[in-house]
């Protein structure tokens, strides 16, 4: 048991489309100034971080030559200061003291026309970072470029705070903002229970037996859906929301089971070792899963019903992490004293190395599959990146404090 323990830590810690391997070119993407109301700019805290989101949105949307010098100007001024006349965009921006509020106006420079004007708003200012999301994802839709909506999910991640102690936060994909939901004794793999983020499960190593639980995010209602000694973990949900992967380990050793809701439990491996962290790929009939049965993890694949398991292509000899996005995969490599991520596919022996050194670990596609999330260690500390696959474009933000156990969006 201790053997399955380590290795389930482990691996939550540690012929292609063209569409993913394309770059845009720095001279292809439009070039865009952000400008701030004189009337309302510095006016509290949060106005220079605010500045900030909206260069790193546009930054990570993968489709702006961005100008980083801080511009302010009238909101409804219509001259064009001689100096950005040669932008092809202009975001003009009114960020409210009250730090909820954020209105918006996209200008195109050429005709001096407004080809977006919008208001947002949120319940509290400590969530002001998606008052940046909403509006750059919005930006982005007016100018028909491809969807970057993932920008405004959620994170959800469970930390390490003491020892047998973790609790479980959401927070926007900067940690601009970030807030504990679960906390008390050890809670650990919370993972999203829809595409909406609406409700999300998670396993409480509280009781007797791990037990996973379905928590609502509008009500806080807490429903139990199934115990099992051992391992029990949540890695995937269907798109329909209505079957979980779960991993489990009723009888000594961890296998992937098949929980329909309304239903029952069906059991997907029969292996004497280790198979853990399941992913639905395709339509779904299929899984891709983390198993030691050639003595190492390496990533298989097998159809659901089938007994047959085939091993995916796939460079490194240690992978003990995966992700799935319909026939992408993501995995992790022990490569000497680093861990790094490479992008793959469980039709073809096409391989991309993402990362070259430190520990990177945690690989986890976006909601469209076009930007991976991975954690990184350095120092000791975690460090939540970001990757576009088709510019490159990349970020790293540090957590405050605590460890990453395991992360979902």
């Amino acid at each position: 048991m201790r053997l399955i323990l380590f290795f389930l830590l482990t691996f939550n810690l540690f012929a292609v489309d063209a569409e993913l391997t394309i770059e845009k070119d720095v001279d292809s993407k439009a070039s865009i100034s952000v400008i701030e109301d004189e009337n309302s700019a510095g006016s509290s805290r949060f106005h220079q971080k605010m500045f900030n989101l909206l260069i790193n949105d546009l930054k990570m949307s993968g489709h702006f030559n961005i100008d980083t010098n801080y511009h302010k100007g009238s909101f409804d001024d219509v001259m064009i200061a001689p100096e950005l006349h040669d932008r092809e965009y202009l975001l003009k921006y009114n960020y409210s003291p009250s730090g909820d509020k954020l209105d918006i106006k996209l200008v195109q420079v050429y005709d001096n026309s407004v080809l977006l004007q919008k208001g947002y708003s949120v319940n509290s200012a400590k969530r002001y970072p998606f008052l940046a999301h909403n509006a750059i994802v919005d930006i982005n839709n007016a100018l028909n470029y491809e969807d970057i909506s993932w920008m405004k999910r959620h994170l959800i991640f469970s930390k390490y705070i003491a020892p047998r102690k973790s609790e479980i936060w959401v927070a926007d994909y900067t940690l601009s903002f970030a807030n504990v939901i679960v906390r008390g004794g050890l809670n650990l793999f919370p993972k999203w229970a829809n595409q909406n983020q609406t409700a999300f499960y998670y396993t409480s190593y509280n009781s007797l037996l791990p037990t996973l639980y379905r928590i609502d995010m509008s009500t806080g209602n807490r429903k139990k859906i199934i115990s099992s000694e051992g391992m029990l973990v949540c890695s995937d949900v269907s798109r329909d929301g209505t079957r979980l992967l779960l991993t489990m380990a009723p009888h000594g050793q961890t296998d992937i089971y098949e929980y329909t809701i309304g239903g029952g439990t069906k059991r997907l491996t029969k292996f004497g070792g280790i198979d853990v962290n399941g992913k639905y790929i395709g339509d779904e009939s299929k899984i891709v899963f983390v198993s030691n049965r050639m003595g190492r993890p390496n990533i298989y694949t097998k159809a659901i019903g089938s007994s047959s398991v085939s091993k995916v292509p796939q460079y490194g000899n240690y992978n003990s992490s995966c992700d799935a996005f319909d026939k992408y995969i993501l995995y992790s490599v022990k490569e000497g004293k680093s861990v790094n991520i490479y992008l793959g596919s469980v039709y073809s022996s096409y391989v991309r190395p993402l990362t070259s050194n430190g520990i990177n670990q945690l690989p986890r596609f976006s909601s469209n599959g076009r930007v991976v999330l991975y954690i990184k260690k350095i120092g000791g500390k975690n460090s939540i990146g970001y990757m576009n696959l088709a510019t490159k474009d990349t970020a790293l933000y540090p957590m405050i404090s605590g460890k990453i156990q395991s992360i979902d969006w």
